[in-house]
């Protein structure tokens, strides 16, 4: 723990969400929800508008539709996601050589390390300055959290949403934490969260009066001595910049064992997608992919399968991680499934989040399946098959929300398409709502185009931080202030 609060962690605001939000004039002040928009759609995030009906992220979009039927759903834009995470970023960088990326929206900083702070007042500064900074050069918010170490610096950042700063005073962290959830604490999920509860420890001061001997009792020793250790507010583990990744992964633990082979097939295939997502996020390709199951007794299996060479395709790893559970047996229930990849490699595609190649593979599968007859053929052919195909090829050369650019009418972007048609709006970042427009599918005037900058005039930050103050000691610096804008 330091003696100051020179850990900060930022974590952007709803991320994908509120830049769709900043692109699309029309959105602004709506339920806006951002994923996969299938049958097995996920929803990646939601806008704190679309929270407030009790979407939330890692939620399947069809039950997102049926709690907001009017919010607007959109296909990730990964280009322009993370175009605006590296100019955050490099703002990061700016205060210190120490940042620690998380994901494409969050990181931890080291302030003491860039000489940019080494008391509360002067780490107060620089969030302050930091999250004007990010809104001048990207029109977006973020959250920030600063305290002596990097459990209570993110802890913080999640108390702060949204648009705010929040600051623990180092010997304030016991008192913070005490009335708090278990669940706040990193590693504490539902299946956790649930057992100690049972035990009757409900908070963060429950588990701190527990003691270490019960807690190493109830959860092991490994977990248990961690869990105490985060339940005094202690945590030494130091910001390091650039963390060679050796996996990605992600896992979910369901509140109710699930028993049908069916339903859990379909989390497996749902986790291998987002697995891909954070490999593509971090610009690796993987060769192996590892299944993890714990079962109901909390027996815990793992199982891998290793390619023949690196890849970042959803497909490939969705069915590997499908060849893997068929030699798991689950009958007695699943409490935890998780899907990985490891022996990881540097991606060299230069455009990594395009899709056109799945585009193009996916209509021709679909011109193969309903080509049209041939000539002296019967003419009785049903229009169904042609009618999917159309709404077929329409989704996927349109995708919900993605940039579009007609010769006469200017940029716009997809609100919806099917039919054989599809539909925009044609509105910019810095314009007032459009119109909306609905053209054939193969219009020669409309193209797919790259996304706008969020902010048609980015302000100069080029010597930013040096007006920063590095250090005001002993000027006032009262703890646990919440600051906005």
């Amino acid at each position: 723990m330091r003696p100051a609060p020179t850990i900060l962690h930022l974590d952007m605001d709803a991320f994908y969400a509120s830049a769709e939000q900043a692109a699309k004039p029309s959105l602004r002040g709506k339920a806006v929800v951002v994923g996969g928009l299938g049958p097995r759609g996920v929803v990646a995030t939601a806008s704190y508008e679309a929270r407030r009906l009790g979407v939330h992220s890692a939620m399947p979009t069809a039950q997102a539709r049926r709690l907001a039927p009017n919010a607007a759903y959109l296909v990730p834009r990964f280009s322009l996601y993370r175009t605006v995470s590296d100019q955050v970023m490099e703002l990061l960088g700016r205060l210190s050589p120490l940042v620690e990326p998380l994901s494409l929206d969050e990181a931890f900083v080291d302030l003491e390390a860039g000489g940019t702070a080494d008391d509360a007042a002067s780490a107060r500064a620089t969030g302050e300055g930091l999250r004007t900074a990010i809104r001048a050069v990207t029109g977006l918010s973020g959250s920030v959290g600063l305290a002596g170490s990097k459990m209570l610096a993110k802890i913080a950042s999640e108390e702060a949403k949204p648009d705010g700063l929040l600051l623990i005073e180092p010997g304030t962290e016991r008192e913070l934490l005490a009335p708090m959830s278990v669940r706040i604490l990193p590693g504490v999920g539902p299946a956790t969260g649930d057992h100690l509860r049972r035990a009757g420890m409900t908070t963060v001061h429950d588990l701190a009066e527990a003691g270490e001997a019960e807690l190493v009792r109830l959860v092991g020793k490994a977990h248990g001595h961690g869990l105490y250790r985060m339940a005094l507010g202690l945590d030494d583990r130091p910001v390091v910049a650039e963390r060679d990744a050796k996996s990605v992964s992600v896992e979910d633990t369901f509140d109710v064992d699930l028993h049908d082979r069916v339903r859990v097939r379909a989390e497996v295939e749902r986790l291998a997608v987002r697995c891909v997502e954070r490999l593509r996020a971090a610009d690796r390709s993987g060769r192996t992919v590892v299944l993890k199951v714990r079962r109901y007794d909390f027996s815990t299996l793992t199982r891998s399968e290793t390619l023949r060479g690196p890849t970042d395709d959803p497909t490939v790893v969705r069915e590997a991680a499908g060849r893997l559970l068929e030699s798991v047996d689950t009958t007695g229930g699943v409490r935890l499934l998780g899907v990985g990849v490891t022996g990881l490699a540097d991606y060299t595609q230069e455009d990594l989040f395009a899709q056109a190649a799945d585009a193009r593979e996916l209509a021709q599968r679909a011109q193969e399946e309903h080509r049209a007859p041939a000539e002296g053929d019967e003419e009785d052919v049903a229009a169904e098959p042609e009618q999917d195909s159309a709404e077929l090829l329409a989704a996927r050369r349109w995708p919900a929300g993605h940039d579009v650019h007609h010769e006469e009418h200017g940029h716009g972007w997809v609100q919806g398409s099917g039919v054989g048609r599809v539909t925009v709006r044609f509105e910019e970042p810095w314009s007032a709502p459009g119109r909306v427009l609905t053209f054939r599918i193969d219009d020669p005037l409309l193209r797919p185009a790259d996304p706008l900058p969020l902010v048609r005039e980015a302000a100069d930050y080029s010597s930013w931080p040096a007006s920063l103050p590095k250090s005001r000691s002993g000027a006032d610096s009262a703890g646990g202030g919440e600051s906005s804008p």
